[in-house]
């Protein structure tokens, strides 16, 4: 049964239409991720379904009894509160449920047997025993452990937490109260990878329909099992995981596109036929007549037809990434011996020993507080090791961006900021100003100080994409980007020719850019080769038990059967996988490349490999034509 049923939704701002016409339904166990770009209105439709916002059109039809619970990016109001308190606050449907089963059981107990009463016990019985029964607090504080916090923390009062710490808490708050409807706006934000993991298995475990706003690819394909995107102004909604959707997503873009090829060509012969007997004889004339009137209802559907490809195709703008090509340093560009790296009296890092080579793309990874930003800071020489030596190679030029911009020059106006900080001339920093979504002299003259924190972030990026550096070092890049900006820079970092140490909690660009993972356990720094997906795996080996022996048989072996024979390869297949050897041959090449730009033999085996890659998917595309007919 739905949970919620939600038709025809409209949300104006200002007089203008936000979204519009919007339908969809959760049921329980129903996990959908709301997508779309920044500004589509995802919050917003979060917030109308809790009555937070009104809307200005269509209709909510809820489950009888549902209870929802809102998770969003605002911090709590309940300053006067402790951890514990704020927590259960979320669930004072709970606390009437004890208060009404004990005024029931005494009723009982003075001999009100009567069906109604039964009958009610029954009902509140049953909702309390879905909550985790008398024991719902304790699940209460183990959903804040998941999340990170300690017993400790528990009877602190709120005021004395950080601004992640208290989102945090908003989110445990809504998992705790044992929702029927669960609302979460950027779940992911200030959780580190632990954390996302549990929460991960949390949400799959849930009985409860959810709605997810996450720009987390990698959480996404964990979690949702339905997509709704809202995109200029209107929704699709799709029931199946994330990456299919984007399949079925590109599949509806082709077919849009030629049902408005087919039917642009029809319009064309029809338009000719008019034209050459619209003056000729009565019949004819009247036959072009018909013809005409068949024009306007081949317009309308190639109207149609477009209309779906711009929503397909449409986007915000997304980050104009393009790194310059930089100079070649020495083959070590980062070294380190005997390193031991601490904040006051806690010891991070005890002498731990590594190297960094050229053209190298390296992940770090680790909990939050394990060290990793105060690594980048001490081999950037921000901060002074405690114990060993840290040290760049020859010719190394480090750029660095973090979690908090601090290197942002705030004298003047960003466009100032962005000529010191890269040494463009004028007309050159305000195409880089435009790429990166400042547009026009009242964006380019705005004081630096008066930014956002998204439009501080895409500064940064700006100045960091423009430097030339050679070493770029990034501290979590993916903070207010959307999914779109994400995938952009993930492309951008993938084909930079440089050495990358990336620290991310999006795991999707730690796996498409890594190529090796340091990974910062028990005070120690290990490396793994490949990217997020090859370290988990080791990670998983190293912790499962040892296979329990295998008892000798005590008789002969039966005869060993024979595996089922495989279906041959489609011809699809048989040219992805000769497409995935070709991209693979040319992303080898173009790392030799990138050691030695002038290497003609290099670059002629360059030019052939794209030249037959670029074959293998126009086939590809031919035959995917012919799977769909």
């Amino acid at each position: 049964m739905a949970v919620l049923i939600a038709s025809n939704l409209r949300k104006e701002l200002n007089g203008d239409p936000l979204f519009e016409g919007v339908s969809f339904k959760v049921e329980r166990r129903d996990r959908v991720a709301l997508s779309g770009p920044n500004g589509a209105g995802k919050t917003t439709l979060l917030r109308a379904l809790v009555g937070d916002t009104s809307l200005q059109g269509g209709e909510l039809a809820f489950q009888k009894g549902t209870r929802i619970a809102l998770h969003d990016q605002r911090p709590p109001l309940e300053r006067g509160l402790t951890l514990r308190e704020y927590v259960l606050s979320g669930a004072t449907d709970l606390l009437a449920l004890e208060e009404e089963l004990r005024r029931l059981e005494q009723a009982m107990a003075q001999g009100d047997h009567g069906g109604a009463t039964m009958r009610r016990y029954g009902e509140a019985q049953a909702r309390l025993e879905h909550a985790g029964g008398y024991d719902w607090r304790e699940r209460a504080t183990a959903v804040l452990r998941g999340l990170g916090f300690h017993d400790e923390h528990l009877d602190r009062r709120l005021e004395t937490f950080s601004g992640g710490e208290l989102t945090r808490a908003s989110l445990a708050r809504a998992l705790g109260g044992d929702p029927d409807l669960l609302l979460l706006d950027e779940p992911t934000n200030h959780l580190d990878v632990e954390s996302l993991e549990w929460l991960e298995r949390e949400l799959q475990s849930l009985d409860a329909g959810i709605l997810i706003v996450a720009h987390d690819r990698w959480f996404l394909e964990a979690v949702a099992n339905a997509v709704l995107e809202l995109e200029a102004g209107r929704s699709t909604y799709f029931a199946g995981p994330w990456h299919e959707w984007r399949i079925e997503k590109a599949a509806r873009l082709h077919a849009a596109s030629k049902t408005a090829d087919r039917i642009g060509a029809d319009i064309e012969r029809l338009e000719r036929f008019v034209a050459r007997f619209r003056a000729s004889t009565e019949k004819m004339a009247r036959k072009a007549q018909v013809k005409m009137r068949q024009i306007e209802r081949y317009k309308q559907e190639r109207a149609k037809a477009t209309d779906q490809i711009d929503l397909l195709t449409r986007r915000s703008k997304t980050l104009g990434f393009e790194f310059l090509k930089p100079a070649r340093s020495g083959r070590t560009v980062v070294e380190a011996d005997g390193l031991t790296v601490q904040i006051g009296e806690r010891v991070l890092l005890e002498g731990v020993s590594f190297a960094i080579e050229r053209g190298e793309h390296v992940a770090l990874v680790g909990p939050n507080g394990s060290g990793k930003t105060t690594l980048l800071e001490t081999i950037l020489e921000k901060r002074d090791p405690q114990a060993g030596s840290v040290r760049l190679g020859h010719g190394v030029e480090a750029a660095y961006f973090s979690q908090q911009e601090m290197e942002l020059d705030t004298r003047g106006s960003v466009l100032q900021c962005v000529q010191r900080g890269t040494g463009l001339q004028r007309p050159d920093a305000q195409k880089l100003l435009g790429r990166f979504l400042f547009s026009g002299w009242g964006e380019h003259e705005k004081p630096v100080v008066a930014l956002s924190g998204g439009e501080r972030r895409r500064l940064a990026l700006a100045i960091v994409v423009a430097s030339g550096a050679n070493f770029l070092i990034v501290d979590e890049p993916t903070n207010h980007l959307d999914l779109e900006s994400r995938e952009a820079l993930e492309a951008a970092l993938e084909a930079f020719p440089g050495t990358v140490l990336l620290v991310s909690h999006d795991r999707a660009l730690l796996d498409a850019v890594a190529r090796r993972t340091l990974a910062i356990e028990d005070e120690q720094l290990n490396s793994y080769d490949g990217g997020w997906a090859d370290y988990v795996r080791e990670r998983e080996a190293r912790s499962a038990p040892p296979p329990a022996a295998e008892p000798k048989p005590k008789a002969a072996r039966a005869p060993k059967q024979r595996a089922p024979r495989k279906p041959a390869p489609s011809e699809l297949e048989h040219i992805e996988a000769q497409i995935a050897e070709r991209e693979s041959i040319v992303a080898d090449l173009e790392r030799r490349l990138a050691e030695d730009w002038n290497d003609v033999e290099t670059l002629a085996a360059h030019r052939r490999a794209r030249d037959e890659l670029q074959a293998l998917l126009q086939r590809w595309e031919s035959a995917f034509e012919r799977a769909q007919t």
